[in-house]
């Protein structure tokens, strides 16, 4: 390995290093603030060390890694979620009296894993950088262990990953088997020109199965309520951001590259996906009177709204896609956080009644959270209504006329269910309103440092887009180049 090669891998180096870090601490003396800390410092030295290796960049570590611009802008988005999660677990947590510090091994276990998958270009690193993102998933979900739901949704996360992981290899399998080369950038030159192959057909069927579930995309959705609800809510952020974030960004750099576009039955298939995406995940959102379920189900939606960009196929596609799941990380971060710093330690402030009346109680949070539901509805000046308004451009761009009316139709019905939260935060209470144990608390100031943030990302974003989307489009849009020039 070379000097330039060890540069370049300095964020992944600063997480593993402090994972080791933290466990020597655990085994010398058990302290949740030092192990808080410590994890904050790594996620955010990671962070920082993004901005040096922009002078390397792009630098390719054959076989399996390639560090390039697109690559640094979505392992800025998984540090930067990690370390406002680990601020908000610190709080969430430091009221139970079970073992706590191994939580903060797992958050930087996933980050490592979520962050190897946007850099991968090779099957191998793809597939342990999942798997190491999935194992933590496992426990961080179940890791609040007096409470059966959240064993119940860690158990349901096991066995529905350990299925989507064999589609995926045996996906992978059938792609080398037909192509020979598990390298995306040896197989987008195989791949320029020539017609799909039956058995590269049904291994990238079987690909988009195993990263389908990752997404939670329809139909490989049904695990998405039950883990919400049941996981911790800053683990519940975390899968929202962070894990989604590192499969979408490996989603975009291996169909970008092998150009999907050219391969109609691909396109159908996304496509099929994106339309009952939206549909379902915004119809069931409406049945459900629990506020992690409803934005279990929102999700599923959002997730469809990403496919019409990422189908687009246009020179707006990727920076629509990452615009858009930018905005939403900042969104549904903040929603999340407004439940975490609500809940208690006997239960979580999650259902529909416990909002209810909410402003006369905490008028701050409630004008916070009702801001994150106007942009998850992509009402204007927020961060939402930018990325919804992206992603429709891009669509308009490729005429794909279809997926931008199911975009549009049923953003109508998703602004009604997230209505629903708001009308119920600024009802008047009554006497006889269920009790509300979370709602008494005290609010810690890492968790008002957290909301405070991510207030002021969603307003700036949607007032004063310009500067975000200047930068987002330096940092990606030179992804489809990059592969374009490979080609060549």
């Amino acid at each position: 390995m070379t000097a330039t090669d060890f540069f370049s891998l300095m964020p992944l180096i600063i997480i593993a290093t402090a994972a080791v870090i933290v466990m020597i601490l655990i085994a010398v003396k058990r302290n949740h603030s030092v192990v808080a800390g410590v994890s904050l410092a790594a996620f955010a030295l990671a962070f920082l060390s993004l901005f040096r290796i922009t002078a390397v960049t792009p630098h390719t570590l054959p076989p399996l890694l390639i560090i390039d611009n697109y690559a640094l802008f979505y392992m800025g988005l998984i540090f930067a979620a990690s370390f406002a999660v680990t601020l908000l677990s610190y709080n969430y947590l430091k009221s139970y009296n079970f073992n706590l510090e191994e939580y903060y091994i797992l958050l930087l276990l996933a980050a490592l894993g979520a962050s190897t998958l946007a850099i991968s270009q090779h099957f191998v690193s793809i597939f342990l950088g999942l798997e190491i993102l999935s194992v933590s998933l496992y426990a961080l979900i179940a890791y609040v262990r007096t409470w059966e739901r959240n064993l119940e949704a860690g158990l349901k996360y096991l066995i529905l990953a350990a299925q989507s992981s064999a589609f995926l290899l045996f996906g992978m399998a059938l792609v080398y088997a037909s192509l020979g080369s598990m390298n995306i950038n040896d197989m987008a030159q195989l791949l320029s020109g020539a017609n799909l192959g039956p058995l590269a057909l049904i291994g990238f069927a079987l690909m988009i199965v195993g990263i389908g579930f990752k997404l939670a995309v329809v139909p490989f959705h049904l695990w998405t309520p039950d883990v919400y609800h049941g996981a911790p809510a800053p683990v519940t952020a975390f899968i929202a951001t962070v894990s989604k974030g590192g499969v979408f960004a490996l989603l975009l750099r291996f169909f970008v590259a092998i150009d999907i576009y050219n391969y109609e039955s691909l396109v159908i298939a996304f496509s099929v996906i994106a339309i009952a995406s939206m549909i379902f995940g915004n119809v069931l959102a409406l049945l459900q009177n629990n506020v992690k379920r409803i934005l279990a189900y929102s999700s599923i939606a959002h997730l469809g709204y990403l496919l019409v960009a990422f189908l687009s196929g246009n020179n707006l596609s990727v920076d629509a896609a990452t615009l858009y799941l930018t905005a939403y990380a900042i969104t549904i971060m903040g929603a999340f956080s407004i439940v975490s710093l609500l809940s208690g330690k006997e239960q979580e402030s999650d259902k529909l009644e416990d909002y209810r009346g909410l402003f006369w109680r905490r008028p701050v949070l409630s004008a916070v959270f009702t801001a994150m539901m106007f942009s998850l509805a992509g009402i204007p000046l927020t961060a939402g209504f930018i990325g919804k308004y992206f992603i429709l451009s891009a669509g308009v761009h490729s005429a794909k006329w279809l997926l931008v009316i199911v975009l549009v139709l049923t953003s109508v019905i998703g602004l009604f269910y997230y209505l629903r939260i708001v009308v119920a935060m600024y009802s008047a209470p009554t006497d006889d309103m269920p009790s509300q144990p979370g709602i008494s608390r005290s609010v810690s100031f890492s968790g008002v440092l957290v909301l405070a943030g991510l207030t002021i990302l969603l307003v700036w974003f949607g007032v004063f887009p310009q500067g975000f989307i200047s930068l987002i489009q330096n940092m990606v849009s030179s992804l489809q180049d990059v592969y374009l020039s490979m080609i060549v």
